[in-house]
């Protein structure tokens, strides 16, 4: 929903930056293999430790790189080409599970009994991304529903940004909250596969 809303406007805003990086020889591959594995790194190192203000900061900016990407594979002599667009949702999965496991850590150091819900939010995420792609594989289109990837990610950084400012209750509402859109996600993406195959 958000993702599409947004796209026009951030993609011409960034495409002076991609013209420029493309120039220099940098790849699309070598962008979202970059911002994945900083990511990934910032996760790890920050929010399992209890810097979770830095690691919102720092994780918001690599996730930019996702942006970068694909405008940078279509202006590309080359294209867009179907390894970048797997390795770009490999990848997106791995920066994903990444952020929540380093979240649940952080959970299971501090004793809540969140942990658990995180651990369904990540059966979640993957769930909603396998049935879009499942049903690709038969000619259904699925996209759509309340919370792809882009408003979990939001979700999940501004309760983790938010927590590492002090404000109280904001994790359990997020990972409450995300939980709740991720489940509804679900039924929303087998609904459309419903109708299509009818």
């Amino acid at each position: 929903m958000l993702s599409r809303s947004i796209k026009a406007p951030v993609t011409a805003f960034i495409t002076p930056l991609c013209k420029f990086l493309i120039k220099i020889g940098v790849s699309a591959n070598a962008i979202t293999i970059t911002g994945t594995v900083a990511s990934v790194t910032a996760s790890a190192l920050l929010i399992p430790n209890g810097h979770l203000f830095a690691a919102c900061a720092l994780i918001t900016f690599f996730v930019l790189f996702d942006l970068l990407d694909g405008t940078m594979a279509r202006l590309s002599q080359k294209g867009a080409n179907n390894f970048g667009a797997l390795l770009d949702s490999t990848l997106d999965r791995v920066a994903d599970g990444g952020l929540l496991l380093s979240l649940a850590w952080y959970l299971h150091r501090e004793r809540s009994n969140l942990e658990g819900l995180v651990y369904l939010n990540i059966l979640l995420g993957f769930l909603i991304s396998y049935i879009r792609a499942r049903a690709e594989s038969l000619n259904i289109e699925c996209k759509g529903g309340i919370a792809e990837r882009t408003e979990r990610l939001i979700i999940t950084l501004v309760a983790i940004g938010l927590a590492g400012l002090g404000v109280k209750y904001i994790l359990a509402i997020g990972i409450w909250t995300l939980f709740a859109l991720s489940l509804v996600t679900v039924f929303q993406r087998f609904y459309i596969v419903y109708r299509a195959a009818k």
